[in-house]
């Protein structure tokens, strides 16, 4: 990887010292336009949705563990592990349409087709 494909995929989060309602996202992208730069804001409860989804799946996990750890019935902890993995690919559509509703429209808006490609590139790789 070169140095020009590096700075496409650095990805700079700012926070502000005094906490806001809004947390900023700066990405570098190579667009055909002059500045370069993708800029998008995530609301503060559409990112409290996603940790909170986190923490659940997380926490549910966490219990398979022990369950296994315990030696409990293996079925129960096949359909624990489906619960899991249902929470992970809900979680997975939320961050999909914050994505969508932000970075992708303001893509379209500037015409960056990096944007559009790179998210289907990662839609291919959430659904494997």
């Amino acid at each position: 990887m070169n140095e020009r494909d590096s700075e496409k995929k650095l990805h700079i989060h700012e926070h502000g010292e005094t906490h806001s309602r809004l947390h900023a996202h700066k990405h570098s992208h190579s667009h055909g336009n002059l500045h370069g730069e993708h800029h998008h804001v995530h609301s503060q409860e559409e990112k409290k949705a996603v940790m909170n989804r986190l923490s659940k799946a997380i926490g549910h996990l966490e219990s398979v563990r022990r369950m296994v750890e315990r030696d409990e019935d293996c079925s129960e902890v096949l359909i624990q592990l489906a619960a899991v993995r249902s929470a992970i690919n809900n979680t997975g559509k939320l961050v999909l349409k914050n994505h969508i509703n932000h970075c992708i429209v303001e893509a379209v808006e500037e015409d960056d087709e990096k944007a559009i490609e790179l998210l289907n590139q990662a839609i291919d790789k959430f659904i494997k």
